[in-house]
């Protein structure tokens, strides 16, 4: 036996449906545009080497907005500066062969995974920066 909903109930139903499912999607990616932090999150781009073919590759890398204030002082260099960006915490490295690689090349191409992400100074090790410490 099949129950009938009457319109109040079903439009309740359908109501906690759309909050659940799809105004959730909606408010993930409203979160995302004012996400403050560093996160882990999954990077494609292609590798390329001399000499060989390039390959699409998926890998994890660090992705965010730091807290980052400048605020005028009387002493040079006249302002003092907090500028924080997402960098790497703690990765691993992974090697792949890239394809159709000349004879006198090493197909291999190693890259970082990231593992952990923070906001920290910008260090040139690890990071393209415009200053570095």
């Amino acid at each position: 036996m099949c129950a009938r909903l009457s319109p109040v109930t079903l439009c309740c139903v359908t109501l906690a449906v759309w909050l659940c499912c799809g105004a959730h999607t909606k408010a993930s990616v409203l979160n995302l545009k004012r996400f403050i932090g560093c996160a882990v999150r999954e990077f494609t781009f292609l590798a390329r080497k001399p000499g060989c073919s390039g390959l699409h590759i998926t890998t994890d890398a660090c992705w965010g907005r730091c807290e980052t204030w400048e605020k005028p002082v009387l002493d040079p260099p006249f302002i003092e500066s907090h500028q924080r960006v997402c960098t790497y915490n703690e990765t691993r490295l992974e090697t792949v062969q890239l394809p159709n690689c000349s004879a006198d090349v090493d197909p291999s191409y190693t890259y970082p995974v990231a593992l952990r992400c923070d906001c920290g100074v910008c260090l040139t090790s690890t990071t393209e920066c415009i200053t570095s410490v």
